[in-house]
């Protein structure tokens, strides 16, 4: 990869770091991003526009440290069913997001 490809994915780092600490809701942000996930990766991507989106931007938008801290927080306080709720819930509505994004696209195109 050529050195600017590398400032690319910095800059689709910077944009997604941004967004995430503006919109500072990790569910809803994990379904924007699973969304968009699925709706890009149904495209037929060049190499390097691919790892500007995955590598730079959707990495750290859907930071899965986010998700992990929102698990962290349930489960430190003692809530095991809260947690095994969450934890359940939110992979599944992200897998069938994704789903929808990928689907949405296809039809798209």
């Amino acid at each position: 990869m050529k050195i600017n490809h590398f400032i690319y994915i910095f800059l689709a780092a910077y944009l997604a770091t941004f967004l995430r600490l503006t919109i500072k809701n990790n569910f809803f942000i994990s379904i924007i991003g699973s969304f968009l996930v699925g709706f890009f990766v149904s495209k037929r991507l060049s190499y390097s526009n691919e790892k500007i989106l995955f590598s730079g931007f959707f990495s750290c938008f859907t930071s899965f440290s986010g998700f992990i801290y929102f698990l962290y927080k349930i489960l430190n306080q003692g809530d095991w069913i809260k947690f095994i709720i969450f934890f359940n819930l939110i992979i599944i509505v992200n897998l069938f997001t994704m789903l929808l994004g990928f689907l949405i696209s296809r039809k798209i195109t």
